[in-house]
């Protein structure tokens, strides 16, 4: 069961990279980012709950906060950019 969990959260990490590189603006890159970084806070929710180690879910959780803070630093440079020229 999980196997199968771990395989569809990696089958959707593969997706997104493919939005990511081929997205047809910048927007759709950024929001495939985003996705692919909450699917590796996931894996690792995952792997933390299969090892026994609770201690991973910090871990994720502060991968999740980090990506928050540059998903808006991001977005804020790009309509910054957009706003100037």
């Amino acid at each position: 069961m999980y196997l199968a969990v771990s395989l569809a959260i990696l089958v959707t990490m593969v997706l997104a990279v493919i939005r990511a590189v081929l997205g047809p603006t910048v927007y759709d890159r950024v929001i495939a980012f985003n996705m692919f970084c909450t699917k590796i806070v996931l894996m690792l929710s995952v792997i933390a709950f299969l090892m026994g180690r609770p201690d991973f879910l910090d871990l994720a959780l502060a991968y999740a906060m980090i990506n928050l803070v540059g998903l808006l630093a991001v977005l804020e440079f790009f309509q910054s950019r957009e706003r100037s020229g």
